[in-house]
């Protein structure tokens, strides 16, 4: 057979045909659940932000119906009154200085943890995975008392430092099996290439455990974000953070004004809902990563 009649017979650039590979979609009931869970959470939500573009008026012709015309004049009132702003300002500081502090207590100490053996490093541990269990409101009067004696009453360090000591055991918690998963093997390649202690933990242990790092950051910022209890102890008026703020305003300024509170409530979680939502695959990945450490 000449070669013109090989070429001619043999298909040129023939793609190999894959088999389809078919997606299995699982139990519909497993989706008919999530999709209920999914509505009961996100049903509130909706409900706050949308009950602010209505007014008094409609409240009580119609609870629970659209608004009819929509109004932003609440929103609008809102953002350019002189209650807002300052208690957004309080509530950023005291937000980025909990996850900072937070991030920063929390991965040294799991360094230590992890990579370390020495007496009591277990009974450590294991008292800081006790303090999930210990809330806020046991430890809330020493914990005035103490902060009052510091004079750190009315001050934004006087909050960041306790929210940080009740962030702890959750960072520790999700650190400490992050840095586990580190190769000893690396850490003793770095000291035969002259790399200390320190420099190991700056160049190699903080970009391998960025995803827990962005993760335990994320749930101090939010938990500092939301939080009441604290704040309301600690914190006098002028320094008010958003939850208080909308508190305050719900039992004085606006007390007879549904609607206002409502738009004054859906600004106030905006932005940590927002926050939460764009970080949420780094959240996810950092928690898979401490459950497979």
């Amino acid at each position: 057979m000449s070669l013109e009649t090989s070429l001619a017979i043999t298909p040129v650039n023939k793609r190999t045909r894959k088999p389809k590979e078919y997606v299995k979609w699982g139990s519909p009931g497993v989706y008919l659940a999530a999709i209920i869970l999914v509505t009961v959470c996100i049903t509130p939500v909706l409900y706050v932000i949308i009950g602010g573009f209505r007014d008094n008026a409609q409240f009580t012709t119609d609870p629970a119906g659209f608004p009819n015309p929509w109004n932003p004049a609440n929103y609008i009132n809102v953002l350019t009154g002189s209650n807002f702003w300052p208690a957004l300002m309080n509530s950023v500081v005291v937000g980025l200085g909990t996850a900072l502090g937070t991030v920063a207590l929390g991965l040294m100490a799991s360094y230590v943890m992890a990579r370390y053996n020495f007496t009591g490093k277990t009974q450590m541990y294991s008292l800081f995975a006790a303090g999930l269990m210990f809330p806020a409101t046991v430890a809330i009067t020493p914990l005035y008392i103490m902060v009052r004696a510091l004079g750190l009453t009315n001050t934004h360090i006087g909050l960041i430092l306790p929210q940080i000591a009740f962030a702890l055991p959750t960072t520790i918690i999700i650190l400490v099996p992050f840095l586990k998963a580190i190769p000893m093997e690396l850490e003793e390649a770095a000291a035969i290439d002259g790399t200390g202690r320190l420099g190991f933990f700056f160049r190699m242990v903080l970009p391998l455990s960025l995803p827990g790092v962005i993760t335990t950051g994320i749930l101090a910022f939010v938990g500092s974000w939301n939080g009441y209890l604290l704040p309301l102890f600690l914190l006098g008026s002028d320094k008010y953070t958003l939850p208080l703020a909308v508190q305050n305003a719900a039992t004085s300024q606006y007390a007879s004004d549904a609607a206002m509170i409502l738009a004054y409530t859906s600004l106030s979680m905006l932005p940590a809902l927002i926050f939460f939502s764009l970080f949420e695959r780094r959240i996810v990945g950092g928690l898979t990563g401490a459950v497979k450490g």
